[in-house]
């Protein structure tokens, strides 16, 4: 029996991903991949993961997670695809596409995924979309490029070594919109916290304190409680609740208002460019962050467009001010919602795997947004990712190490 042609197509910042995989899916084939004619397929990616949790959101169940002990919310990068794959498969799919599957993974998550599909790859098909050549999987017999909706290069694309060119953003950030409300210089303190999940320790005596200006990397493998602490602090877990700890000089769980914390945070993970696929104008989706609404439904001051115009300027985007957000490529929607997040100059910004998915010259471009952020602001910036990406530089790492009663912490300054 002749080996299955699993197919590596390779992706930038231009490539129209999501569009690509959805034709696969309806049995609109190209030419150059005619062996998936009249096969059924499955879609493992973030974005499917992200349509999960908006079920279990809005419904408090989620297909994903069936037996619901504990919410897919809270589960670690690594668990949700670990849940997703398992759904996938209960339908039997004859292929699988897979869109950059090793973002959001530490790299023992990573080669434990990579052995589960290289098994996998003697009964399904796999159609993996990558960004980082080195994520290209051993059994891929042919190779593309996706360039905007279309393959070229097939069946042996080779992708170009790294251009050396330094990809970094001019300018300064623009200034606050509003004078600095009163803000105390401790944003955020967690004394000896713990936290379990039924009879599963996750974290274990955890000490960190978030100032004014800190620009903080956390890091751990998938599993080690990352998500845990970054819904504590948003106020998404009620895991919080009798916990010594506090956000901006409250101690959690003595009357605070949820709305107002959220308030003074800004936030982005790849799965809000999900939330964002209406018809709002990239000036508006920016406007929008300053009434911390799901797109723009009031008419804008001129303030707010002058505000909107200089982020855009930064961005080297002022040409698609009017473009619809949804239309532009991942790279670009990844900074907007990055600025967008910052536009009120939030005490604290939070960005989770915001390189997730990008191609090297997007990630650097995000790279450099943040470090400007963190160096021209007083706002604290924690920045999670899987990925060393170059650059970043954050001043202080805030590491957690599992353990078999949960995770410590560990500071690196």
């Amino acid at each position: 029996m002749d080996p299955l042609p699993h197919t590596a197509i390779y992706t930038n910042n231009d490539s129209r991903k999501d569009v690509f995989a959805r034709s696969l899916l309806a049995g609109r084939i190209p030419e150059e991949l005619g062996f998936l004619k009249d096969l059924s397929g499955g879609l493992f990616s973030n974005g499917r993961i992200a349509d999960f949790l908006e079920e279990e959101a809005r419904h408090e169940f989620s297909e994903i997670n069936p037996e619901h002990l504990r919410q897919l919310r809270t589960f670690s990068s690594g668990e949700r695809k670990k849940a997703l794959l398992r759904h996938l498969l209960k339908s039997r799919p004859d292929f699988l596409i897979l869109d950059d599957p090793f973002d959001n993974l530490d790299p023992e998550f990573q080669q434990a995924l990579r052995n589960e599909l290289l098994d996998l790859s003697s009964s399904v098909l796999l159609i993996q979309l990558l960004s980082r050549p080195a994520d290209r999987l051993e059994v891929a017999r042919c190779s593309a490029f996706l360039e905007g909706e279309r393959l070229v290069g097939f069946p042996d694309y080779r992708p170009a070594g790294p251009s050396g060119t330094d990809y970094r953003l001019t300018g300064e950030i623009p200034a606050a919109p509003e004078e600095e409300m009163s803000i105390p210089e401790e944003l955020a303190s967690f004394r000896n916290v713990s936290v379990r999940y039924e009879d599963r320790p996750i974290l274990n005596g955890i000490d960190w304190t978030i100032r004014r200006g800190d620009f903080w990397e956390l890091r751990g493998p998938n599993g080690s409680g990352k998500t845990t602490l970054i819904t504590m602090i948003t106020g998404d877990n009620p895991k919080a609740y009798g916990q010594d700890m506090a956000l901006f000089g409250i101690r959690k769980g003595s009357g605070e208002s949820v709305w107002e914390i959220k308030e003074r945070i800004g936030y982005f993970t790849p799965a809000m460019t999900d939330r964002f696929s209406g018809q709002h104008t990239v000036s508006n989706m920016l406007i929008s962050g300053l009434t911390d609404s799901v797109g723009l439904y009031v008419r804008p001051g001129d303030a707010q467009r002058q505000l909107a115009a200089g982020w855009l300027r930064l961005l080297g985007m002022q040409a698609l001010a009017d473009t619809y957000f949804r239309d532009l490529t991942a790279g670009q929607q990844r900074l907007v919602l990055c600025a967008r997040a910052m536009i009120k100059h939030p005490p604290l910004l939070i960005l989770d795997e915001p390189t997730a998915g990008l191609d090297q010259e997007a990630a650097s471009l995000v790279v450099s947004l943040i470090r400007k952020m963190a160096g021209e602001s007083r706002t604290a910036i924690v920045f999670v990712s899987h990925r060393l990406e170059p650059g970043l530089e954050a001043r202080q790492v805030f590491r957690l190490l599992p353990g078999t009663k949960g995770s410590t912490g560990e500071k690196i300054l």
